[in-house]
């Protein structure tokens, strides 16, 4: 049965980062995937231009994952906690209910951005189950540079217990990344694709398949 999956990225690029490999699988599999991208690069922290280029880059990744639509809330990028949570809350709340996806896919609450935190407790917020079309399933992903920073002892740490097999489409999801010419960087830097191919390896190793994405499972309903 075909399912509407959809996955927060607090900025562009986190969806490929954490969920690349699964959405392009997905896609396959005959799945709805959105995406929805929270914040925007604003001036003059960030110029007009390098957010244009960014906004291009994303829609390029995301017509190689076929990702079926793309959300663009335009919260301004690491300002997010001088948005009121209320208006987060309620943003999100929105999205929940023009999209009603069966499974939603977060940012790591343990992630060092800040940006990516807030997106976790306010998503947590708008899912909850008090109405018809709320989510059955609450996946955070792990993001590469963030997840792995956090304070150990004292921000929770990503111990997976969900993998998705993503043999099949590592590659596309390589390909995506390298889409993002502004984000992606040279070995041995964290956000290059021998990182990425390098991660992928080792999820997918711990649950014995070629290559995999990990998450932790926070709500299922059967």
């Amino acid at each position: 049965m075909p399912l509407i999956k959809l996955v927060l990225a607090p900025h562009p690029d986190d969806e490929v980062l954490g969920a690349g490999g699964a959405i392009a699988r997905w896609v396959r599999e005959g799945h709805s995937v959105q995406v929805a991208v929270v914040t925007r690069g604003q001036p003059p922290l960030y110029p007009a231009e390098v957010e244009a280029r960014c906004r291009a880059e994303a829609e390029a990744a995301h017509r190689c994952l076929g990702v079926t639509r793309t959300w663009y809330l335009d919260l301004p990028a690491a300002e997010l906690d001088q948005v009121p949570h209320r208006e987060l809350n309620g943003r999100l709340d929105d999205l929940l209910r023009a999209c009603a996806p069966d499974e939603l896919y977060l940012p790591f609450l343990g992630d060092v951005h800040l940006d990516h935190r807030l997106v976790f407790q306010s998503a947590l917020v708008a899912a909850r189950p008090r109405r018809s079309g709320w989510p059955r399933a609450l996946f955070a992903y792990e993001t590469l540079s963030e997840s792995n920073w956090n304070a150990p002892s004292l921000t929770p740490a990503f111990a997976p217990n969900h993998f998705v097999d993503i043999s099949a489409t590592l590659d596309t999801k390589l390909e995506a990344m390298a889409l993002y010419r502004s984000q992606v960087q040279p070995a041995p830097h964290e956000r290059s694709l021998a990182a990425l191919r390098a991660l992928a390896v080792l999820r997918g190793a711990t649950v014995g398949v070629g290559a995999a994405e990990a998450f932790v499972t926070l709500r299922t309903l059967i």
